[in-house]
């Protein structure tokens, strides 16, 4: 079992995994003003609730897009397992083909993405992460990295409505009984619910049409679980990509074989 972690803009997700099972996912607040001990206190909490102990963890991983808390939360969870934790980026394996002009500026959340839905699904991919910004990423048919799209995230974008309008209230994110809003609130509900899904749907098939073919399409991140379901295409919803992919990169970098070069190794002996 090895402790995962993603630090995004918005939530610290936090999760202990193996191959066996996901043993826990859980979520604090981005706070770039927590210190190490403050961190470590509150991985200390989530540990002792899921009644996991530090001995029967191997080792952590982090992967962060938000460079001022990387080292910090890195040492606050070498501070709890008492463990090495290894840190996503430069100088870690993580057997991802990235067919981007600089692949350098690629995140670290989009990589581990895309690490933990080629261990799981069949190629090719189209991966959507609804969080502080929605990404989505493209993995072709023959498992590269091919790139993706950056939107602003749709909390991120009625937060913006309300603060720079005068008349638009905030609201909370639900589906409207139908599409034509009749009053304020439902019409940005609309907005925003079946805007989304409805731009989700129409990346997805200009995407489709670039890759010749259709796509296995997964989600992941807290607000897709919502949006996924009012979109026509079929997206299949995965809360633990993240601690999949982590999972992935941390066993490529520990002398272990992964899940998937498992597979290639055996498919191998077989022929």
């Amino acid at each position: 079992m090895i402790l995962a972690i993603n630090v995004g803009n918005t939530n610290v997700t936090v999760g202990c995994i193996d191959r066996k099972q996901t043993y826990f996912i859980e979520r604090i607040s981005t706070q770039l003003n927590k210190t190490e001990l403050e961190y470590a206190i509150s991985l200390k909490n989530i540990m002792e609730l899921y009644q996991i102990s530090p001995e029967h963890i191997e080792g952590g991983i982090v992967s962060s897009v938000v460079p001022p808390l990387s080292e910090i939360i890195r040492q606050s969870a070498i501070k709890i397992i008492q463990k090495d934790v290894r840190l996503v980026g430069p100088g870690l394996k993580n057997g991802l083909n990235i067919q981007i002009d600089n692949p350098a500026q690629l995140g670290s959340n989009m990589v581990v993405n895309a690490v933990g839905a080629m261990e799981s699904y069949p190629l090719p991919i189209i991966i959507i992460d609804m969080g502080t910004a929605t990404s989505i990423s493209v993995i072709n048919q023959k498992g590269c990295y091919a790139g993706g799209v950056i939107i602003p995230g749709l909390n991120s974008a009625l937060d913006y409505l309300a603060v720079r309008t005068s008349q638009l209230p905030k609201i909370s994110l639900e589906a409207p009984e139908h599409t034509i809003g009749k009053n304020t609130v439902a019409c940005m509900q609309s907005g925003a619910v079946y805007g989304t899904a409805s731009m989700l749907d129409g990346m997805i098939e200009r995407m489709e049409e670039e890759l010749g073919s259709p796509a296995t399409v997964v989600s992941t991140g807290k607000i897709a679980r919502f949006i996924s379901p009012y979109c026509r295409h079929k997206i299949l919803y995965d809360d633990t990509l993240m601690l999949k992919g982590l999972l992935s990169i941390y066993e490529k970098n520990s002398g272990r074989c992964s899940h998937s070069e498992k597979s290639a190794a055996q498919k191998g002996e077989g022929k």
